[in-house]
């Protein structure tokens, strides 16, 4: 079977009826296909902590309880090429133990393999942001251009994030 990852983006969809949903540590994107010459005013969007709710010219396109809370404040969303609405929601929970393994509490759900591929690619951007992280830290001591992890592989016990290494000495 071959991945859904999305090596240009980095990102591993969650495919739905309406578009596609996926996430990154921080952020949970939803992508809605709308028909084309959709205007901003046929948009009908609210975004609330723990409550989504999306209409298109009058028809809800996605309404529902979220899999987990976001920072109300910091949702927005967006018509792009009037034909596409993307939506941002900023995640309250940002550790890579919350991967959301759907959009809504009980709908959009990712299938198993899909929610493995999805935790992979988080426990994956954590290594690379502490490796980062880690290499600023080091780079005036030892003048170290950092690490690329674009071809990394994750395998063993990558779930709830994967290893702590927050004792090891840094």
């Amino acid at each position: 079977m071959s991945a859904p990852f999305e090596e240009r983006s980095g990102v591993v969809p969650c495919g739905t009826r309406w578009g596609r949903w996926y996430q990154t540590l921080e952020e949970v994107f939803i992508e809605v296909q709308v028909p084309p010459g959709t205007l901003a005013r046929d948009v009908r969007c609210s975004l609330q902590s723990r409550h989504i709710a999306l209409a298109v010219r009058g028809r809800e396109v996605l309404q529902g309880k979220l899999f987990d809370s976001t920072i109300t404040d910091e949702g927005t969303w967006t018509l792009e090429d009037r034909k596409l609405i993307r939506i941002v929601l900023m995640k309250t929970n940002r550790d890579a133990g919350n991967c959301w393994t759907s959009l809504l509490e009980n709908e959009y759900a990712a299938d198993p393999w899909v929610q493995d591929q999805m935790q992979r690619k988080l426990t994956l951007e954590r290594f690379q942001r502490e490796a980062s992280e880690r290499t600023i830290i080091n780079y005036s001591m030892y003048f170290n251009p950092g690490f690329d992890f674009s071809g990394a592989e994750i395998s063993g016990n990558y779930s709830r994030g994967g290893p702590d290494f927050s004792s090891l000495e840094k």
